[in-house]
């Protein structure tokens, strides 16, 4: 990335999963571009370490704030947010990384959600709605969620949500990423004129979601410039819109289909004790 980029400048933005991977190159990216940087990671010692790796690359230490959250601890995402309003009065850019393949064996959360449903989608979910405010208070903000490929063959079981009865990795990452398409495609619909929301798979990595692919991965840092590139502002992207990298392109059924979207967005309010609230 040239050192003369600064497209993100006096931009505050947030990256989920910024310890390791796709999530961590694209905060250097955003913090070389000039943005704010809260660097987001599972424990204040993930992210302090995240921070420090950052600084080393080059980024701007004073561009850098910690953030931390267990996705598997939906309290935690909460007061993440609370903190996160309070602290900031705008957010321009919101970041949906982190991630988790998911476990060999069926495992549910203390909330009885099953974890990557919850870490992948309910996580994100509550965050992003936790912090409409700050998201709204910009003048173009922009949310950009790490969607899968693998969404378009997935479907969410509405009978059996923490796959009880037939429980695979890949059937439980394709459903979470189902989940979390479909909920950005919605939000988008919600948001102020000029602020977007899109998804976007972009591309496989060599990360620790690799194998569900069942293909090589390119460099982590590679992929990471897809996502910045959507994340420019002076990105035209299409709102709510879904992205194979670059390219937009048309999302799984179920991700535009009235009922899956209203039977969705009632259940992730359920699950997280959401009361709905607009922007």
């Amino acid at each position: 990335m040239p050192i003369d980029d600064l497209r993100f400048t006096d931009r505050t933005t947030l990256v989920t999963g910024a310890t390791e991977g796709i999530g961590h190159q694209t905060a250097l990216r955003l913090a070389l571009g000039g943005a704010r940087v809260i660097v987001h990671g599972p424990t204040e010692d993930s992210a302090a370490m995240a921070v420090e790796h950052l600084v080393a690359a080059g980024a701007p230490a004073r561009g850098l704030e910690i953030a931390a959250a267990d996705f598997a601890q939906l309290e935690q995402v909460g007061r993440l947010a609370a903190h996160l309003a309070d602290r900031h009065q705008r957010l321009d850019l919101l970041v949906l990384n982190a991630g988790i393949a998911g476990p060999e064996r069926r495992t549910l959360t203390d909330e009885g959600n099953e974890l990557c449903f919850q870490v992948n989608y309910l996580a994100p979910y509550l965050l992003t709605r936790l912090l409409e405010r700050p998201l709204a208070r910009g003048t173009d903000s922009r949310i950009v969620a790490l969607s899968s490929s693998l969404h378009r063959t997935a479907n969410i079981d509405w009978t059996d949500l923490t796959r009880a009865k037939r429980y695979s990795r890949i059937s439980a990452y394709g459903q979470s990423k189902l989940a979390l398409t479909t909920f950005v495609t919605a939000v988008a619909h919600w948001l102020p004129e000029n602020h977007t929301a899109i998804s976007v798979h972009p591309g496989v990595a060599e990360t620790a979601v690799r194998p569900l692919y069942g293909t090589s991965g390119r460099p982590a840092a590679e992929v990471a410039e897809t996502v910045l590139t959507l994340c420019s502002p002076a990105t035209e992207v299409v709102n709510g819109g879904y992205y194979d990298q670059l390219t937009p392109t048309t999302p799984g059924t179920q991700v535009t289909e009235k009922r899956s979207v209203d039977r969705l967005l009632k259940l992730s309010e359920r699950l997280t004790q959401l009361v709905p609230q607009s922007v």
